[in-house]
């Protein structure tokens, strides 16, 4: 029984970093299609999904036979439930992956517009982030997490400017207000991308500490 328990959470392990894995590269792509005005990946992130949504159910189930059968305690228990957790922050990534491509295919033509937002640098950081939440979970380090969680405020920070960005603009250039639009929107999606990232690392620090980590307590904490 031992044995078996112990295969069984290295398999749910598994699952879980070749989903982490899918989205990961969702997200990139997403983003390349957003900054690049190259949207002919939409297709094959649209089609990601159904194998991101497969893994989440077979996770859920894993994790409840687990939970049913063997009874974890202490890591063990931490172990299935920050999967559970982790399984769905990832989820609402993967959604968010095809939400962003599909909106950066209304904005293609606008390159300069996207270049003078800033978008792309706050897109390429919640990437960033994503890929080192993940990269945490996989190695289990603690101090990659926490780079993560305290990362947060600059994307924040990026948010408030390119807020500050759209709406000057769109009192300057009414005929901008639909990419504009669009723009606000999309930079509503990569926030939420930041903010999985930063749940996926408390995630990760509930499980190595035993403790639940709260991302603003950690970032006055180091300051």
């Amino acid at each position: 029984m031992p044995h078996q328990f112990h295969l069984e959470l290295q398999e749910l392990k598994t699952n879980l970093i070749r989903m982490a894995s899918i989205v990961d590269d969702q997200i990139q792509k997403a983003i390349t299609s957003l900054i690049s005005g190259n949207v002919s990946s939409y297709r094959e992130i649209k089609s990601k999904d159904d194998e991101v949504d497969a893994y989440d159910e077979l996770l859920q189930v894993q994790c409840e036979n687990i939970l049913a059968l063997h009874q974890p305690t202490a890591y063990d228990l931490r172990l299935v439930l920050s999967t559970l957790m982790i399984n769905n922050q990832l989820e609402r990534c993967g959604d968010l992956s095809v939400s962003i491509a599909s909106r950066s295919r209304k904005i293609k033509d606008y390159h300069e517009l996207i270049a003078e937002s800033g978008i792309d640098e706050m897109g390429l950081e919640a990437q960033k982030m994503i890929s080192r939440s993940i990269d945490s979970f996989i190695h289990l380090n603690s101090d990659l997490a926490g780079q993560v969680i305290k990362n947060d405020n600059k994307v924040d920070e990026l948010n408030k400017h390119l807020f500050a960005f759209i709406t000057t603009k769109m009192k300057d250039n009414p005929e901008l207000i639909e990419p504009l639009a669009h723009l606000l929107i999309l930079a509503r999606q990569l926030e939420r991308l930041a903010d999985h990232a930063t749940n996926i690392s408390e995630n990760l620090l509930f499980l190595i500490d035993a403790k639940i980590v709260s991302h603003r307590k950690l970032i006055e904490e180091s300051k």
